[in-house]
C-alpha cells in the first residue's frame, strides 16, 4: 500500500475512498478493492453503513483510517464534542484517525465566524490531547480562514480538504498549504464530465494507456496531493487504484496544470449557494 506521513508522524494510506453519497454496497465494495481510507461526514448520513461494513468484511479497526467531520450547525466548543461523541457511536469505533472543521464558515450572516472555528478548534485540540483523534484538519479552508486557526492554535493541522483537480487547482491555497507542510487532500479529484472529456486529459489516456480518470488521479499523486475519488462500480474503484502503476512525464504535468478553468463543483465558502 502507497503510503503518506503526516506532519505530526502519522502514516496514512495514499490515496481515499470518498463516501458522500456512498451508501453500504459501495463501502463494502470499497473495502473489498483494498481501499483502507474513508473520508466521512456527519452531514453525509453514512457513518453507521461505515461501522456495519467494516464489521461484515472483517476489517479490522487498526486497518483502517477514517477521517471525520464537524457540520457547520455543530461547531462551537461544547457542541463539536457532542458531535463527535455522536459520530463515533454511529462508527461504532474509540478514536477518528483525522477530524475536521466541515467548513470554515456557518452561514454568510455570521461575523464572528474566526472566534466559533477557534471555539471549535479548542475542542478538536482536546479530543487530540486525548487521543480520541489522531490528526487535525480543515475541510474548504481558503488560506485566509485556515491563517485564523494557524497563527493561534496549539496543535498545528495535518491535512486540508478542498476541490482540486485538473481544470481547477486552486494554486493560492495547495501553495500556501505547501509552504505550512500540511497534507492537501483532494474532494472531486476526478471533476465531472466536462473533466474527463476534456481533449488533453483524453488525449494523454491514449498516450499512457490508461483512463481519463487516473490521468486526472495520477495527476493529484504527482502534485503531492491525496486523492479522494468517489466510485459506484467496482471495476471503477479497481481503475482507480491504478493511478500508482504510471507516471505523467513532466512536460505533459505543465500542460494539465494549465488547462482552462473546467468541472468546478460550485461551492464556495464565502459565497451564496455553497
Amino acid at each position: 500500500m502507497h503510503t503518506l506521513t503526516l506532519n505530526n508522524g502519522c502514516t496514512i494510506p495514499a490515496i481515499g475512498f470518498g463516501t458522500y453519497k456512498a451508501g453500504l454496497d459501495s463501502i463494502m465494495n470499497a473495502l473489498s478493492e483494498g481501499y483502507r481510507y474513508f473520508d466521512t461526514a456527519s452531514y453525509y448520513g453514512n457513518e453507521r453503513d461505515i461501522s456495519i461494513a467494516f464489521e461484515r468484511t472483517g476489517i479490522k479497526r487498526g486497518e483502517v483510517f477514517i477521517s471525520a467531520k464537524i457540520w457547520c450547525s455543530d461547531m462551537g466548543y461544547e457542541s463539536t464534542l457532542r458531535a463527535f461523541s455522536e459520530s463515533l457511536e454511529k462508527l461504532r469505533t474509540d478514536y477518528a484517525d483525522v477530524l475536521m472543521i466541515h467548513w470554515p464558515r456557518p452561514n454568510l450572516e455570521l461575523k464572528e465566524w474566526k472566534e466559533l472555528d477557534i471555539e471549535t478548534w479548542r475542542a478538536m485540540e482536546k479530543l487530540y490531547t486525548e487521543g480520541k483523534v489522531h490528526a487535525l484538519g480543515l475541510s474548504n479552508f481558503l488560506p485566509y480562514h485556515a491563517e485564523n486557526i494557524l497563527s493561534r492554535c496549539e496543535v498545528m493541522p495535518s491535512v486540508a480538504q478542498f476541490e482540486f483537480h485538473v481544470g481547477h487547482m486552486q494554486f493560492p491555497a495547495l501553495e500556501y498549504y505547501r509552504r505550512k507542510g500540511i497534507l492537501v487532500q483532494a474532494w472531486s479529484p476526478i471533476g465531472r464530465g466536462r473533466v474527463l472529456n476534456d481533449e488533453l486529459v483524453v488525449e494523454l489516456a491514449e498516450k499512457y494507456r490508461v483512463t481519463p480518470a487516473q490521468i486526472c488521479l495520477r495527476f493529484c499523486v504527482q502534485e503531492g496531493v491525496m486523492p479522494l475519488p468517489k466510485a459506484s462500480s467496482r471495476e471503477r474503484m479497481r481503475e482507480n487504484l491504478g493511478c500508482f502503476e504510471f507516471a505523467i512525464d513532466e512536460e505533459d504535468m505543465m500542460r494539465l496544470e494549465n488547462v482552462p478553468p473546467l468541472g468546478w463543483g460550485g461551492l464556495h465558502p464565502d459565497r451564496a449557494g455553497s
